[in-house]
């Protein structure tokens, strides 16, 4: 399926394949597509990137196709790194963090530090941090492989 090109996100790098690689929803998913392109909240002589997930409900484009500005996808993918690294070694807590310290990582970035802790404002968190846990067991061999290929790809790049 061919991502639109007369929308208002401008694709320029595209990956129209997804749906036969996402994830636990190979071969099923609603996500068709990838692209890096021109944001879609480009004003007049200001230009962005954006990334987008491409959703298609089988009858037309989705409105949840999601956009993201690069640097947030990133960030995205630092949370996963640091949220996989945790939970390598949660079995040491009895509710898989330390409760005296829910902040796992400062994680420096332009001057200051993205905060990665655990949400103890959820009032279900024992119960969550358990099946997150056990979802992100689950998905290892899936997230581990597209880990080592990222690691390879900046490896390639110089980092």
């Amino acid at each position: 399926m061919k991502i639109p090109t007369t929308l208002k996100h401008k694709p320029v790098i595209v990956s129209e394949n997804y749906e036969n690689i996402d994830g636990r929803y190979a071969y099923n998913s609603d996500a068709k597509g990838l692209s890096l392109g021109l944001a879609q909240w480009n004003d007049r002589g200001k230009v962005d990137i954006s990334a987008k997930v491409w959703r298609h409900t089988g009858e037309k484009w989705s409105r949840q196709s999601e956009e993201l500005p690069l640097h947030r996808v990133l960030d995205l993918a630092i949370l996963v790194c640091r949220a996989q690294h945790h939970f390598r070694e949660a079995y040491r807590y009895e509710k898989l963090y330390d409760t005296g310290k829910p902040i796992i990582d400062r994680v420096g970035l332009q001057g200051d530090a993205m905060t990665v802790a655990v949400c103890i404002d959820n009032e279900k968190i024992d119960e969550d941090i358990r099946l997150f846990s056990q979802a992100l067991s689950n998905d290892d061999e899936l997230i581990g492989e597209r880990l080592r290929t990222l690691s390879r790809i900046l490896k390639d790049m110089g980092y």
